[in-house]
């Protein structure tokens, strides 16, 4: 996969020229700040395409070894050195706001008909690569379309979709190592099958048969693999996010170069999880990437009834992590935005915040009905004017890489193997009620091999009340 990133130097010259500093107040203005209260260095561009990055932050230790970023008089009778930090002092009586005057803008490439943006940088990708994000985009398309009918028919118990935030799993995909750990959340297979999962293996995690990695017993939609350095999803939320900074400074302990990334949703944000994780990884400067996909829906609760903030990335500065907001449904944008951050993450060994702004055009899952609480008609709006596959493919065709017949070609080859996976992995017996009881313990205890004894002897007594499919 390195083999088709380009190398480009304006990306690299994008990389030293995107640190926008915040202001520490956002009641007052300074020499050179712009609007919205942040200063903007010579040589780096502005506009919608602007990149919003935290510049260098405070370092924990002693309060005379702190950073102070803010200018002041070198004055003592202005200057306190505090056991919490070095600080001016002022004889006016000043709050900070509680907002910005105006909104962090959104790092975007592509407009809605794939045309760069006048005066964007960002990372060029090969037609290769380029072919390879558009066809794992349709994939997801295309799966998700059949495995949620296949649920609706009764053959699975439960699916997730990511329909609207393909872009989000696959350009942040693309611009991973393999080397890098992945923390997903739950609508992220986007991102495990560019490293490699097949699609047998999703089909064997959702009918949970004996092929599957985890012997059936997660839900479907919780996949895993530790060759792939993937880690298995786990249902609570938010609980990854503290997990993935830990899983970072044992990379930084071991010196490897290599970053944890972490997938979540703007509801996990709430979960102190979030809060407690940012701070974490600031104080262990550790080379961490968090992603939030920002669909504007914890299943039905809105953003606004959430949190009062600007979204997600104004929290960075909070915690001392350096962020940006990025358009996730433009793919350019967002695979520049990912490698420029795992880039910093592991060269600089500092924590990365990016909130990707998206929008959910499935229900929430198989159980949800999102028509209950929100318009059809917005729905719609974002599932075809602002679709991210939609605008990837005008760009690939407008590069001409890309036709009618390539994509009528692709769709059916996608939908075929889909198909078959699913057929292949409902025919797969289930596993062993053994299975329920191995994997935890080297030698299993008395009290786990008596439950065993328990539980066979109930499915030996009332057959009828058990799955006939589940070997004893």
């Amino acid at each position: 996969m390195a083999n088709l990133i380009s190398k480009s130097t304006k990306f690299n010259h994008f990389l030293q020229n995107t640190r926008v500093c915040f202001l520490r107040s956002f009641t007052t203005s300074a020499a050179g700040a712009g609007a919205g209260g942040y200063i903007q260095p010579a040589g780096s561009f502005s506009g919608e395409s602007a990149a919003i990055f935290r510049p260098e932050r405070y370092q924990s230790g002693k309060a005379g070894e702190q950073l102070d970023t803010i200018d002041y008089e070198e004055d003592e009778n202005q200057v306190m050195d505090f056991p919490g930090g070095k600080v001016p002092i002022t004889p006016q009586m000043k709050f900070i706001s509680e907002s910005s005057e105006k909104r962090l803008p959104c790092y975007r490439v592509l407009d809605d008909d794939g045309y760069p943006l006048p005066g964007t940088i960002f990372e060029e990708v090969s037609k290769e690569l380029a072919i390879k994000m558009y066809s794992s985009m349709v994939t997801l398309q295309t799966m998700d379309t059949i495995f949620y009918e296949a649920q609706r028919q009764g053959r699975l118990s439960f699916y997730l979709t990511t329909a609207g935030e393909e872009a989000i799993n696959v350009a942040s995909a693309a611009a991973l190592s393999l080397d890098d750990f992945v923390l997903p959340q739950y609508r992220e297979v986007g991102v495990i099958l560019w490293r490699g999962y097949p699609l047998e293996q999703v089909a064997n995690q959702l009918f949970g048969n004996k092929f599957d990695y985890g012997k059936g017993r997660q839900m479907p939609c919780h996949y895993g693999s530790n060759e792939l350095n993937y880690l298995t999803v786990s249902s609570p939320i938010a609980t990854q996010i503290p997990q993935a900074v830990g899983v970072a400074y044992s990379l930084k302990m071991e010196k490897k170069e290599a970053c944890a990334v972490t997938y979540f949703g703007d509801g996990s944000t709430s979960e102190g999880d979030f809060h407690a994780a940012l701070n974490f990884a600031a104080v262990l400067d550790a080379p961490v990437v968090f992603i939030c996909r920002n669909n504007g829906w914890a299943i039905s609760t809105p953003i606004n009834q959430q949190f009062r903030s600007d979204g997600i990335a104004s929290r960075g500065q909070a915690y001392g992590v350096r962020s940006i907001r990025v358009d996730g449904n433009d793919a350019l944008a967002t695979y520049s935005a990912i490698r420029a951050a795992r880039q910093m993450a592991i060269k600089e060994q500092r924590p990365i915040l990016v909130e990707a702004m998206t929008y959910r055009v499935a229900h929430h899952s198989t159980s949800d009905d999102s028509t209950k609480y929100r318009p059809v008609e917005e729905i719609e709006h974002w599932k075809t004017a602002k679709s991210p596959i939609s605008k990837f493919r005008k760009y690939i065709q407008r590069n001409g890489w890309w036709n009618d017949e390539n994509e009528s070609e692709l769709r059916g080859d996608i939908r075929k193997q889909v198909l078959q996976a699913i057929q292949a992995a409902e025919k797969v017996d289930k596993p062993s009620l053994k299975d329920l009881f191995t994997d935890v313990y080297d030698k299993m205890p008395l009290n786990l091999q008596d439950q065993e004894k328990f539980v066979k002897d109930a499915v030996k007594r009332s057959p009828k009340e058990y799955p006939s499919d589940v070997p004893i």
